[in-house]
């Protein structure tokens, strides 16, 4: 197990969701080989790796859409394979994806029950209880710190990055434990990443373990306890916030020594002096 999370608590901290190991294969094509993480509550874990480095395998895995061919996949010590999304949503894991599954014209307060809406009456008489859905999206947003003007203004007049935190809220909400946010500010300008980093920090305040998928590593540091580097499926490297600086997690997600290869290969070579023309004979 990693080390605890916060405080002085001496005793030994199980993690929600643990990793030792575990690989995929499709095929003769490795997408994860020998990875190995842990999620604790009140904790960012920060998965980081460039395209094809296998974080979208990882989300897969955790998130209950495939399950591992090696090594084991823990929810609170426990071993598992979880056989669906709706048992990883059963058992407190919530994937929020990079293109947030919403619908555009609906009000914010649907999309934030979307599925699992409450009703009044029974039978022939069933409604949606409208009212219970707003105040609860309101009050629920507000418990994150975020105000939005009008719960009832369709989801898609916002902001990539206010789409993002009625996600977030949702999965809190919803009871999740653990919650894996898959580059939730890979579209995003600096401002509004600036928004999301904010209340995934929330997120991890209100006592969530939260997995964050993303190739940014300047955004890792600022919220991140642990980090991932994944290269090909396998891990690079692993660190805890104490053991790397933001220089050294930059240098080992562009490619560390490879990157020094190729400096060397794109510079210059010394240009040769231009010899003068020689003057014509008389």
């Amino acid at each position: 197990m990693g080390p605890q999370a916060g405080g002085g608590d001496t005793m030994t901290q199980v993690s929600l969701v643990e990793l030792e190991n575990v690989s995929k294969f499709y095929g003769n094509i490795r997408a994860l080989e020998g990875v190995s993480l842990a999620v604790h509550a009140g904790e960012i874990t920060c998965v980081l790796g460039d395209n094809g480095a296998g974080k979208s395998t990882l989300i897969k895995i955790i998130a209950g859409l495939h399950q591992h061919d090696s090594g084991s996949f823990l929810i609170d010590g426990e071993e598992t394979r979880l056989a669906s999304p709706r048992e990883a949503l059963d058992r407190g894991i919530a994937t929020v994806y990079q293109d947030l599954a919403v619908v555009p014209l609906m009000p914010v307060w649907r999309n934030f029950f979307l599925g699992s809406e409450p009703t009044l009456g029974k039978g022939p008489f069933k409604r949606l209880d409208v009212q219970k859905m707003r105040e609860t999206t309101r009050s629920e947003l507000l418990r994150m710190g975020i105000d939005l003007r009008d719960v009832d203004q369709p989801i898609g007049t916002l902001s990539g990055g206010e789409r993002q935190c009625v996600a977030i809220a949702r999965a809190v909400h919803f009871g999740a434990k653990a919650l894996v946010l898959d580059e939730p500010t890979a579209a995003l300008g600096v401002k509004q990443s600036g928004v999301v980093l904010k209340y995934v920090a929330a997120a991890r305040d209100a006592g969530l373990g939260v997995v964050l998928i993303t190739h940014n590593p300047h955004h890792a540091f600022l919220v991140g306890d642990r980090f991932v580097l994944l290269k090909r499926g396998v891990m690079a490297a692993s660190h805890t916030k104490e053991s790397v600086t933001l220089d050294e997690l930059t240098r080992q997600m562009a490619g560390g020594s490879e990157l020094d290869d190729l400096r060397h290969e794109l510079e210059r070579a010394p240009t040769p002096p231009i010899p003068k023309n020689p003057g014509r004979a008389d």
